[in-house]
């Protein structure tokens, strides 16, 4: 595998412009002040992505009582984010990075292995972003499932 960028604790988080399934501009700065975890899955609309964006908004208002904001990127068009929030009604904000500039930035995209074979593609990935600006959690390669109550509990939310 070639070498790839991975964020660490305590590394400036790379800033960031994206849409949202809402169709409004989103911008990692304007959270400063507040905590965000940000994740990167792979493809809305299939199981395990479904699952993990499923947990996070059911999960939203203890997160958000704790003073963290959520944001989940994927790939997906702007369009195909605002029918998966509307199907699974998912109160997350969805932002989509088709270029995968942000994925890349962020050390989410890139080889990976698949069912034992090398692979290009998204790297299941959460960060916190402290209020400051900052990596305080850099976590690649999660599971889809149990990933959220493992965050909150790390973070000794409840």
């Amino acid at each position: 595998m070639t070498e790839q960028i991975r964020l660490q604790v305590g590394d400036a988080a790379p800033d960031f412009s994206l849409t949202s399934s809402d169709g409004k501009q989103v911008t990692l700065s304007d959270f400063r002040g507040t905590s965000v975890i940000v994740y990167f899955y792979p493809k809305a609309a299939t199981p395990g992505c479904t699952k993990q964006a499923c947990d996070f908004t059911e999960n939203l208002t203890l997160l958000g009582d704790a003073g963290y904001e959520v944001l989940g990127i994927s790939p997906d068009s702007r369009e195909k984010l605002a029918r998966f929030a509307e199907d699974e009604k998912l109160r997350i904000t969805l932002l989509s990075d088709p270029e995968k500039k942000v994925l890349t930035e962020w050390g989410a995209f890139g080889e990976k292995k698949n069912y034992g074979k090398v692979v290009q593609g998204v790297i299941r990935s959460t960060f916190v972003v402290d209020p400051d600006g900052a990596i305080a959690e850099a976590r690649y390669n999660v599971k889809a499932t149990g990933h959220v109550a493992k965050l909150i509990k790390d973070l000794e939310i409840a």
